[in-house]
């Protein structure tokens, strides 16, 4: 813990120097908890002479953005205001102030509160925030890694959310219009049933989603019926619906999206379909090519028969089959120039315009389709579809990992919230996959990013090919060994980081296999 070294006077204080305490607590560690960080901070402050007048507390905030930190943003304006009846705020660590992206954005902050006179001291650091260098070096050295602590841990959860749908458990959302979620005990057995905004109280909990009220039910049946059989358009069977008072909840009518989104959702067919969409880390939602789709078949009840869900979609799709391909372009673009940008639910209310899931199924995702056009929302996806590529091979990296480990008789168990390997109970391991940058010269480069904040006793990192669809190499480093948050890697590099690399993952049944040691004499 770091303290102040403030001159000492021949006299005794007559007062403490008044200060503020900030607390933030995300769901990802307990052991971060608001209790437990103004432990630390009240002892600080007694250490210190510091007389505690405000706390400011964001308790279960994400550290990902400033939007709902309301404590933060009073914090803030307290001390811009001058209102402020400190000089003095004390936070836990660096990475109490966020886990933004963008390390700078956690610096401004402290920036922020200096330039109105108000110092910033942490209480859990090992370095003395004085102004100098190497304590300026130290705080964007853990900004960096709290970023990286995100980023990592946001393909693991998302690893465990695939396994969790291949095994029929829904993954976030409300239900839909006709179904409803339905809790499941870890040992497999039903509880009660969701309603509309409860959550689950228990972590060892899973959601299934069952069918809805009978009601509802037929109308779901008699939207794709009069779709299917009568050969009614989207539009039309909401109009009806609305002018039978058949609503699909109190004060809300039927639209031509909604309906639409009805016949085209597989899960009224009973399969179980997530990750179409993606919006990680507090970036814009994107939609998904189907490559990326993470799908259960059969996974609970189906409140449409196959033969009637078929038929809907395969009308669906011969909409638009006699429609070139420049002739669906121009829809889009004769809707951009209407309404001045595009998203799938805008598409999709669209009644001139082919559906969203068209333009996916024509072109492979509204990414590219937008792109056709001349259309590039604020921002580069690029990095987006690299990381999404690798999303899609970290299961099976991860599966086969387990099978070679265990091939040498090494038990191996996987911690579901880090999807850490635990193996034989002595060695924790971290996967990560590296993603391949070409630089413009063709020369291509690696970033390899540590899992400081799980610390593994192992990280193996897998260098990927270019197009993330393959692995090229291994590195793997034992945690002794991590001399830095992150290396970069060329595709020839020093020797004392190629002694870290294998063409396979057998050096890891090697380094785990068991050997017997012989008796002593």
């Amino acid at each position: 813990m770091s303290s102040l070294n403030r001159t000492q006077n021949s006299d005794p204080p007559t007062s403490s120097i008044r200060a503020a305490a900030y607390v933030r607590m995300s769901t990802e560690h307990q052991q971060y908890s608001t209790e437990n960080q103004l432990d630390t901070i009240r002892a600080y402050a007694s250490e210190n002479d510091l007389e505690i007048v405000r706390v400011y507390t964001d308790a279960g905030k994400s550290g990902l953005s400033l939007d709902g930190r309301d404590a933060l943003q009073r914090l803030l304006g307290d001390i811009e205001s001058r209102s402020a009846n400190f000089t003095i705020v004390l936070v836990y660590d660096v990475s109490r102030w966020g886990r933004f992206q963008d390390p700078d954005v956690s610096a401004s902050y402290e920036v922020r509160c200096r330039q109105a006179g108000v110092a910033i001291e942490y209480c859990a650091e090992q370095f003395r925030n004085d102004g100098s260098l190497s304590s300026a070096i130290v705080k964007q050295v853990k900004r960096s890694m709290a970023a990286e602590y995100s980023r990592e841990l946001s393909v693991k959860v998302f690893a465990g959310q695939s396994r969790l749908i291949g095994l029929g458990f829904r993954q976030g959302g409300p239900a839909g219009y006709g179904l409803r979620r339905q809790l499941v005990d870890q040992h497999g057995n039903l509880k009660t049933v969701l309603e509309h905004g409860e959550q689950k109280s228990l972590q060892t909990d899973r959601v299934v989603l069952v069918p809805g009220p009978e009601s509802e039910q037929r109308i779901v049946r008699e939207i794709y019926r009069m779709f299917v059989e009568e050969g009614r358009a989207e539009r039309e069977v909401a109009q009806i619906l609305n002018e039978r008072g058949q609503l699909p909840s109190p004060g809300h009518r039927w639209t031509r999206g909604a309906i639409h989104q009805i016949l085209v959702n597989e899960k009224y067919a009973g399969h179980n379909v997530w990750n179409k969409t993606s919006g990680k880390l507090n970036e814009r939602r994107v939609s998904n090519p189907e490559a990326l789709w993470v799908r259960a078949d059969n996974a609970f009840p189906a409140l449409v028969e196959p033969l009637l869900f078929n038929a809907a979609q395969l009308i669906i799709q011969s909409r638009t089959k006699h429609l070139t391909d420049d002739q669906i372009l121009d829809a889009l673009r004769g809707l951009l120039a209407r309404k001045g940008y595009l998203s799938g639910l805008l598409i999709d209310e669209e009644e001139e315009c082919p559906s969203s899931s068209t333009f996916r199924s024509r072109f492979g995702s509204l990414l590219r389709s937008y792109s056709l056009i001349g259309y590039t929302p604020a921002r580069d996806y690029a990095y987006i579809e690299a990381n999404q590529r690798l999303r899609e091979l970290y299961p099976q990296v991860l599966t086969s990992t387990i099978q070679r480990i265990q091939e040498v008789g090494a038990q191996v168990e996987v911690e579901e919230s880090t999807q850490l390997l635990w193996i034989s109970q002595e060695v924790r391991a971290s996967i990560v996959l590296c993603r391949c940058q070409e630089l413009p010269s063709g020369s291509l480069r690696w970033k390899i990013r540590f899992d400081a904040g799980l610390s593994p006793d192992l990280t193996i990192a897998v260098r990927m090919q270019p197009g993330e669809l393959e692995a090229r190499d291994y590195y793997v480093f034992p945690a002794m060994d991590q001399f830095a948050p992150k290396i970069r890697l060329a595709e020839a590099n020093a020797r004392e980081l190629e002694l870290y690399r294998f063409d396979t993952l057998d050096i890891l049944s090697t380094l785990t296999r068991r050997v017997a040691l012989p008796g002593a004499a």
